[in-house]
């Protein structure tokens, strides 16, 4: 079981959350940490891809793997056992602690970081965490459930949503959309599942190329968007038309040397366009 702060946003009301600033979201109440986890903690993917990670570690099943907020930081982890009981891990929210635990493994070192005082901090609350503030665990989940390369293809998906955001290019809440959306363009390919294959695929991973495609098209009155056919062999023709709606995006895998050949396309969403 791994717990969760719930970041600067596991109070703030669903609909301030598309508003919210970079900087807030780096902002955390507990970890001083950089600028890519720390909105990973605001949007709880950090605790997706640690339930991703503890699947391939330690050989468990998603069935087996659990999360739950943990506002005061202090208990990071939990092992349940078969007898009902539970092992927990605690110390204070520092990043000294991981960083020298990792350096000196299976030693223990001074890292520096002020002992618990359990009586000082009195109480340590739990809850579970909240599915539609937090979409990208659920995504996680769907990850680990389709296996193969699709957790790599979701991680791809969210650094360069994360850095879309970080730029100001996307609002917060477009961060996990635009995770679904790339996980969903999966369809019947087999990304690859293991480091080989990726280290092989580099920068070309079709992922990041699907992420980087999404366009958000602005406009009060109109905007354009494609529509897309199949044409034989899979290939899929974009044609241009005309939309009344604002706030439109799509997502598409275009081939560089024929842009007017889609190979790929994602679902379409609808958003407040970004002003």
């Amino acid at each position: 079981m791994l717990t969760a702060s719930g970041g600067p946003f596991r109070n703030t009301s669903l609909c301030e959350l598309e508003c919210v600033s970079p900087e807030q979201a780096c902002a955390h109440p507990n970890w001083v940490m950089g600028r890519k986890i720390s909105v990973d903690s605001a949007t709880m993917m950090n605790k997706g891809l640690e339930l991703i990670e503890a699947h391939f570690l330690f050989g468990l099943p998603e069935s087996r793997l659990d999360v739950v907020v943990h506002p005061q930081s202090i208990i990071h982890s939990m092992v349940e056992y078969a007898d009902g009981s539970l092992l927990a891990q605690l110390s204070n929210p520092d990043m000294r602690t991981p960083i020298a635990h990792a350096m000196a493994f299976p030693e223990r070192i001074e890292s520096g970081v002020t002992l618990l005082d359990l009586a000082a901090i009195g109480r340590l609350d739990f809850q579970p965490p909240d599915p539609v503030r937090f979409p990208c665990l659920r995504l996680a989940h769907q990850a680990l459930q389709a296996g193969g390369g699709a957790p790599c293809v979701l991680n791809a998906a969210n650094e360069v949503s994360v850095e879309a955001f970080l730029a100001g290019r996307i609002r917060f809440t477009d961060i996990a959309q635009v995770n679904e959306a790339v996980l969903q363009s999966i369809g019947d390919a087999s990304p690859p599942a293991d480091i080989e294959g990726l280290i092989a695929q580099g920068p070309a991973f079709w992922p990041l190329q699907v992420a980087r495609d999404i366009q958000l098209l602005r406009g009060r009155h109109r905007c354009a968007r494609r529509l897309f056919t199949v044409a034989q062999g899979g290939v899929i023709k974009a044609h241009r038309a005309a939309a009344v709606e604002t706030g439109l995006y799509f997502l598409a895998l275009v081939d560089l040397a024929d842009p007017d050949l889609v190979l790929h396309v994602g679902p379409l969403y609808r958003f407040r366009p970004v002003r």
